[in-house]
C-alpha cells in the first residue's frame, strides 16, 4: 500500500493495464499532456501507436471507439469533460450502448469513455454537469462513479478488463482526494458492490460522486447530536448494489440520498424509488433527496457554491427523517 492522489491511481491503472494487455489504446483530447494527470506519461511510455492525440470532435472520437472496438482494441477515450459527452451523443446512446444487444450479444464493445465531471471549479454551466443520470438510463452502459484512490484504481482496471462500454465518470471535486492504494495489477474492484464507508444504526445516507465528502462530513456532525449516520458510496451506478442499501436502511429505517446532478430524474431519484418500492415496511420516515435544484451550474462562485449540496444540507435532512 502506498499513498497516493486519485489522479495518480487512475494513471497507475491505465499504466499496468496497457502493460498487461497490448489491445488498450488510448486517444483523445489533449492525451499527451492530459490537463487533469490521469494519463499523464502515458505517450511517453507506449508511444503515438497507442496514445493519440484527436481533432475537437467528440462525436468522430466515440464512434472511432466503437469501430476500434468491434476490431478487437479496448479503446479508452479521454473527452475531457462531463458535458462534452453530450456532443458524442450519437455515437454513445445509438451505438456504443446498442450494438451488443442488436447483433445478439454478436459483437463486443469494450470501450471506456472518460471524464471529469461536476462543480466545485467555477467552470460554468457548460463544463460543470454530472451527467450520470443520463448514461444511467441508456440501457447498455455501465456507469461507474469513484471517489477515493483506491476505488478509482480497482474500478478503472475492471473498466478496462470488461467487454461492455464503460462510462468512467471522476467527479471534479475528488481529483486531489489522496489516499492508500493497493500495489499490483491484480487489484480490481467489481462493479455492483457498493462500499460502506462509516458504519451507523440511525440513518442512512448514499452518497455520490463528490457528495461523498460532504456525507462523510455532515456524519461527523450528526454524531455530536446522538444521530449515527451509516454512509453509503454507491461507486457504480449501472449496476446499482440495491443490497448494500436495502440492508443498511432495514437496520437504520431512514434514507437520505445526496447527489451533485439535478433533482429531476437524477440518481437519487432512482435509489428513492428503489427504496420505496422494496423496504417500504422498513422505513420509518419519507426518503429524502438532497440534489442540486433543476438550474445549470452557475459561474459564480457564490452561486454555485448555493446550488451545490453541502454537509449543513445533509444534517438538515438527516435530522428530520431522524425526528419522524
Amino acid at each position: 500500500m502506498a499513498k497516493a492522489y486519485l489522479t495518480s491511481a487512475v494513471q497507475q491503472a491505465f499504466y499496468e493495464e496497457m502493460k498487461r494487455d497490448a489491445s488498450v489504446v488510448v486517444f483523445g483530447e489533449d492525451v499527451k499532456v492530459s490537463p487533469y494527470g490521469y494519463l499523464r506519461g502515458l505517450y511517453e511510455e507506449f508511444g503515438s501507436e497507442r496514445v493519440r492525440n484527436t481533432p475537437i470532435s467528440e462525436n468522430t472520437l466515440a464512434g472511432a471507439a466503437v469501430g476500434a472496438a468491434v476490431c478487437g482494441l479496448r479503446p479508452v477515450v479521454d473527452l475531457m469533460t462531463g458535458n462534452f459527452l453530450y456532443t458524442g451523443m450519437d455515437q454513445i446512446a445509438n451505438q456504443a450502448a446498442k450494438l451488443c444487444y442488436m447483433t445478439g450479444g454478436q459483437l463486443n464493445i469494450p470501450v471506456v469513455f472518460i471524464v471529469v465531471m461536476g462543480g466545485g471549479s467555477n467552470i460554468a454551466a457548460q463544463h460543470s454537469d454530472s451527467p450520470h443520470p443520463v448514461f444511467m438510463n441508456l440501457g447498455g452502459l455501465k456507469v461507474v462513479v469513484p471517489t477515493t484512490p483506491a476505488d478509482a484504481k480497482g474500478l478503472v482496471k475492471s473498466a478496462v478488463r470488461d467487454d461492455d462500454p464503460v462510462m468512467l465518470l471522476i467527479p471534479s471535486a475528488c481529483l486531489g482526494s489522496k489516499g492508500e492504494v493497493p500495489e499490483g495489477q491484480d487489484f480490481t474492484i467489481p462493479f455492483g458492490v457498493a462500499d460502506v464507508k462509516r458504519e451507523g444504526g440511525d440513518v442512512t445516507i448514499v452518497g455520490i460522486g463528490s457528495m461523498l465528502k460532504q456525507a462523510l462530513l455532515a456524519a461527523e456532525t450528526l454524531a455530536e447530536e446522538d444521530i449515527s449516520a451509516e454512509v453509503i458510496d454507491p461507486r457504480t451506478l449501472n449496476p446499482l448494489d440495491s443490497k448494500c442499501i436495502l440492508d443498511s436502511v432495514a437496520k437504520t429505517g431512514r434514507l437520505v440520498v445526496v447527489d451533485e446532478s439535478r433533482r429531476l430524474c437524477s440518481a437519487a431519484s432512482e435509489i428513492a424509488a428503489v427504496v420505496s418500492e422494496e423496504a417500504f415496511d422498513d422505513l420509518k420516515a419519507p426518503v429524502r433527496r438532497v440534489t442540486v435544484p433543476n438550474v445549470p451550474m452557475p459561474f459564480s462562485p457564490p452561486l454555485e457554491k448555493f446550488v451545490r449540496p453541502g454537509a449543513d444540507e445533509i444534517v438538515s435532512a438527516a435530522k428530520w427523517v431522524a425526528a419522524y
